[in-house]
């Protein structure tokens, strides 16, 4: 049994540890790696339950991340995120102690690793596929062409890597899918005229956990699965009982007249991400009850309307606030997983135990 005094982010591992195993599953079924990606939990603890289960190879999107899990046991490790050529002397003292992946988008960025990396690395060129984010567009196949001839010069090229995290924008089951078809289906024709044996990395929770095989790619790298969170509870890539964390946070203070609680969890608990309900009123994640074991299922009509720095404030039904009293305890389902645990920087689950992270 847990006891919280003050915000705490609660870890349902149970509902962790079966959701890394369905991803698990699917990759061996498809026949594809599984290399998850670190960058929700971040934690070494974690990181054995994915041991547990056969994974062997990780993904994180930092390299003081990177320096973190190679301390804790991981040797076969990608940095999905561009190189930053200003740290290149960790990556080089990196490249020594692990099988060390790297993702660049420029002759410019491959230019450094060649000079500043004599030790080979793995490289993945980032492509965009549709995010607009960071990566060279798929059709520019002649300048892909050309960075693979100056990543071959030192280092092993391994293949395309890309992200479609436009997934997350939707609201629609058949809409992620059909993203997913469609930039698959780009990579593939990219790999087709690059006429190169590499390999095609993708990403995405949404896609990842709505898509049913993955015979057209080589490597899945989904990371927010593993909690989950109200964001993907709402485009349909996981249930809400699939989320694995809750803020615990206390009440301070009860308003009758205008059917309003504060709580002690605001912005540097939970981010400012939000959501917009039926009626475009945003909301700040989900309200729960909790009663020292676990948490229930979103409560009706209760809804996180603001957050500031340390303050939360959440309207209640007319109907509920007499029953509410300082001191109280409610949860909160973040809206968005990955930055409420980078917030938190620890968890406790639910018997109590607490688990830390590299920020600790």
């Amino acid at each position: 049994m847990y006891k919280v005094t003050k915000p705490t982010l609660l870890l349902d591992k149970k509902k962790a540890i079966q959701n890394i195993k369905r991803m698990v599953e699917k990759a061996r079924d498809s026949g594809v790696n599984y290399r998850p990606h670190f960058k929700t939990h971040f934690s070494k603890e974690i990181g054995e339950w994915y041991r547990e289960e056969g994974v062997k190879s990780i993904t994180v999107s930092s390299i003081d991340m990177a320096v973190y899990f190679a301390g804790h046991g991981w040797n076969d490790i990608t940095i999905a995120f561009p190189v930053n050529i200003l740290q290149i002397d960790v990556l080089q003292h990196l490249a020594r102690q692990v099988k060390l992946g790297l993702v660049v988008e420029s002759s410019d960025a491959m230019g450094h690793i060649n000079q500043g990396i004599s030790d080979p690395v793995d490289v993945y060129i980032k492509i965009d596929t549709g995010y607009h984010r960071a990566g060279i567009w798929h059709e520019n196949a002649v300048e892909i062409k050309e960075l693979i001839t100056t990543i071959a010069k030192h280092h092993q090229f391994m293949g395309l890597l890309a992200h479609f995290g436009h997934t997350y924008q939707q609201t629609e089951i058949n809409k992620i899918l059909s993203i997913y078809k469609t930039e698959v289906s780009a990579l593939n024709q990219l790999r087709d005229q690059l006429g190169t044996d590499m390999m095609i990395s993708i990403g995405d929770t949404p896609s990842c956990s709505l898509v049913e095989s993955f015979e057209d790619v080589d490597e899945i790298r989904p990371g927010n699965l593993i909690f989950y969170d109200v964001m993907q509870a709402e485009i349909e890539s996981c249930h809400y009982g699939d989320i694995a964390v809750c803020l615990a946070v206390p009440v301070v203070a009860v308003y009758p007249e205008r059917s309003e609680i504060i709580v002690h969890g605001g912005a540097v608990h939970l981010s400012k991400d939000y959501l917009k309900d039926d009626k475009s009123q945003a909301y700040f994640g989900k309200v729960v009850s909790l009663n020292g074991k676990t948490w229930s299922e979103p409560l009706d009509d209760f809804v996180v309307v603001s957050l500031s720095q340390e303050h939360g404030k959440i309207t209640v039904p007319k109907g509920q606030i007499e029953k509410i009293k300082v001191g109280d305890l409610f949860g909160i389902l973040p809206v968005h997983s990955c930055l409420t645990a980078n917030l938190m920087k620890e968890y406790m689950t639910l018997r109590g135990e607490r688990v830390s992270t590299l920020h600790q």
